[in-house]
């Protein structure tokens, strides 16, 4: 089993069928396990922390696909920005449903990774997150051409790719509840193959 095979398996058992993405909002509704039982343990602060630094962490990489899908960067990088897109949507609407229903903000945390024990556990501040593109990075995304913008999307995605991965271990870790630690180990799974992916793409197509 592939792991977009695994991704989506993963998706269909938790009831997700649909995808919503208005323009420049995210409107992704999730039900099904969204709502379940805790099973497994409680939340912890480890799974809110995840869960709202995730968020944020797949809100940049969504913009990613939205600055490049449509425009000539490649068939590669069209159907890969596709599938992040779609799957992150998911994965945003998920990871905002539970911290709903544990009365936790869904607001963008100014401070994060405190929950993984960074600096001593206060964290850092958001724009320092690893693998997030900066400003100018996003800026010159938005305004490359042609294949010089498909293998700029692929650098950055492998780059905020890797650190999701880490974030996504320590989470596997230290979550106290069981669809938290699901949904990690999945985008360990997918993310690391997809990352294989890219590193393909910038050694053929786009090197």
């Amino acid at each position: 089993m592939t792991a977009t095979t695994s991704r989506r398996k993963f998706l269909r058992g938790a009831g997700l069928g649909t995808i919503g993405v208005a323009a420049g909002v995210l409107g992704v509704t999730a039900v099904g396990s969204a709502h379940e039982t805790n099973l497994g343990g409680a939340p912890t602060t480890a799974d809110i922390g995840f869960c709202q630094d995730m968020t944020v962490h797949h809100i940049q990489a969504v913009a990613m696909c939205q600055r490049v899908l449509g425009r000539d960067t490649g068939d590669s990088v069209q159907a890969a920005a596709t599938e992040v897109l779609q799957t992150q949507a998911i994965e945003i609407g998920m990871m905002r449903a539970w911290l709903a229903d544990w009365g936790q903000s869904t607001a963008t945390p100014e401070t994060v990774m405190g929950w993984m024990g960074m600096n001593d556990g206060n964290g850092m501040p958001l724009a320092m997150m690893p693998g997030l593109a900066s400003d100018e990075e996003m800026a010159e995304l938005a305004v490359a051409e042609g294949m010089e913008q498909g293998r700029l999307w692929v650098e950055l995605m492998r780059t905020h790719h890797l650190s999701g991965i880490d974030m996504a271990n320590a989470a596997v870790e230290l979550v106290g509840t069981d669809k938290v630690r699901r949904l990690a180990q999945t985008q360990i799974d997918v993310q690391t193959f997809e990352v294989s992916q890219y590193d393909d793409l910038l050694t053929t197509v786009y090197a």
